[in-house]
């Protein structure tokens, strides 16, 4: 508002100037009056309007400056939100490249191929009945009940239920999934059982049960699939052991496994089918 008023103020005081100097050229009054009163008396007259005139047009030069910077600052910072979203996308994109070539370098046995598919739904809220995730393949990509659900890291979980073109997982950490494995070094076997989710933000565990109480098995070690069930293909990786503990009642040792997933950050898996070809020779 003060710089408004400072604008109006000089507009005014140039007019009058100007007014002043326009009715000199025609009646030569003030030219006149110089022969009587001297070149300063001018002056003191002239010197005042002109630097009235110099401080108008250089304040029309800064606002008409400073309008063109506002301009061109809206500009480039709308180039930058656009650049910065432009950035974003190619992450995300990068992201889900570096996903998919994890998955691609997946290599099942010989007599399983691989469906990927895109988890569509996790577990809703901590107190849900199952531990489950939906993808969207199902029956018209030859998904099967129990068909193994995998990712990169290792065994996520096996089908549940099936439909037309979605199908319900059901995690390895549930309390109903059972998963025979064994020691990836020792060798021993075992099977491993869901506790269900994490309480309190910890993670969700795993039990290994009806490990005989003389194995050979380490802390640290990887329990991979073994394949007895006929449910997964042996060698996959599950859970590495965390804990282990040797009672004098039991015949079996007590084990907590930790999974190699991490089911919460999970986007795409893959599915692994039956080769048709394994399924004709079988029969």
């Amino acid at each position: 508002m003060r710089a408004k008023r400072v604008a109006i103020a000089l507009l005014v005081a140039l007019f009058a100037y100007l007014s002043v100097y326009t009715w000199n050229l025609r009646t030569k009054h003030i030219d006149s009056l110089a022969n009587y009163t001297g070149l300063e008396f001018i002056g003191l007259v002239v010197k005042p309007g002109q630097w009235v005139a110099d401080k108008a047009v250089s304040f029309w030069n800064r606002y008409i400056y400073l309008v063109g910077l506002r301009e061109e600052n809206e500009r480039l910072t709308q180039e930058l939100e656009q650049m910065r979203m432009s950035n974003a996308r190619l992450q995300e994109r990068a992201a889900a490249a570096d996903r998919l070539e994890k998955l691609l370098l997946f290599a099942p046995s010989p007599s399983w191929i691989e469906e990927g598919g895109r988890v569509i739904m996790h577990r809703i809220g901590p107190e849900s009945v199952l531990e489950t995730l939906m993808v969207d393949k199902g029956r018209l990509s030859g998904v099967e009940e129990d068909t193994p659900v995998v990712a990169p890291e290792g065994v996520v979980g096996r089908v549940l239920r099936v439909g037309a073109t979605i199908s319900s997982v059901l995690l390895l950490t549930d309390l109903n999934s059972r998963i025979a494995v064994r020691g990836r070094k020792n060798r021993s076997t075992g099977v491993a059982i869901g506790m269900g989710p994490g309480k309190d933000g910890s993670e969700p565990l795993l039990q290994v049960r009806y490990v005989n109480l003389n194995a050979p098995l380490e802390e640290g070690e990887v329990l991979v699939t073994s394949g007895l069930a006929g449910i997964f293909p042996a060698g996959l990786p599950v859970a590495v052991v965390t804990a282990i503990e040797r009672s004098n009642v039991s015949l079996f040792l007590t084990v907590r496994a930790r999974p190699l997933v991490d089911i919460e950050r999970l986007e795409e898996v893959l599915l692994l089918l039956r080769d048709p070809q394994w399924r004709e020779e079988k029969e």
